[in-house]
């Protein structure tokens, strides 16, 4: 029998460790089949954070480094502009990259850093037990809101990519999503076109992927899934927010 799919070379062959019906091995393997596919892997530097991000580099066949809570695109500035030949990208959820980690995101968009962002959006603070994040739903019941998330308590949730896209240097935002098989494949079209425009020099690219996490929402695998295209991507709007190259 002819063997026509592969682990990708950019994925170590150890067994992933993730709660059942998570989406970061999904996501993981995209990464992976677009770096591959670019030829970039033995120039690739990932930056990982705490948080479920911080198990990247158990299954990333390439050098990862972590970073302190929220600092991934600060150090990966400063490997990129050290490094300029490298291939840097950052791996970061929610709770990082828009809570403690929200100056560091703006700056490095702002600046215009010719890295990419791989944004892993589930909602709520995965590794520590499902408290609210600032993507957490109105309504949403989390570790921290018992009762759901209330506006006039706990503000709205946050839109990153709309956020960064009134920033001049921005170049590519695009929001996608892996509920289904048409999804997934439009993320990993997403993911390398966001990888293609660093290694072109474009600038600061960011994928928000909406993922789901039926553990810490108590959900089956299945029923997260639902709420993800039911609820989730009501809020969080899927499609493209600001490629700059096409606008030119």
């Amino acid at each position: 029998m002819k063997k026509i799919l592969s682990r990708p070379e950019s994925l170590k062959d150890n067994q992933m460790h993730y709660c059942p019906g998570c989406g970061h091995g999904i996501i993981h393997r995209l990464v992976a089949e677009a770096i591959d596919e670019l030829g970039v892997r033995e120039k690739t530097i990932a930056v990982a954070p705490v948080g479920c991000a911080v198990f990247a580099y158990d299954y990333f066949n390439f050098d990862t480094t972590e970073a302190p809570h929220g600092r991934p695109p600060a150090v990966a500035t400063g490997i990129k502009r050290t490094n300029p030949d490298k291939f840097v990208f950052t791996y970061q959820g929610d709770g990082d990259i828009s809570a403690i980690g929200m100056s560091e995101t703006i700056h490095a968009a702002n600046r215009g850093e010719n890295i990419t962002i791989i944004f892993v959006n589930n909602a709520n603070y995965g590794m520590t037990g499902g408290q609210m994040a600032p993507t957490t739903l109105i309504g949403q019941v989390t570790e921290t809101t018992p009762f759901g998330r209330d506006p006039k308590r706990e503000g709205y949730p946050i839109h990153l990519c709309e956020l960064l896209s009134s920033l001049t240097a921005t170049t590519y935002l695009e929001r996608v999503s892996i509920y289904n098989p048409k999804n997934i494949i439009n993320a990993k079209r997403a993911i390398k076109k966001a990888f293609q425009y660093q290694i072109e020099g474009k600038g600061f690219s960011l994928i928000e992927v909406i993922s789901n996490c039926p553990v810490d929402w108590g959900m089956t695998p299945l029923d997260s899934i639902k709420w993800v295209e039911e609820k989730f991507i009501e809020e969080f709007k899927l499609g493209l927010i600001k490629d700059k190259t096409e606008q030119i």
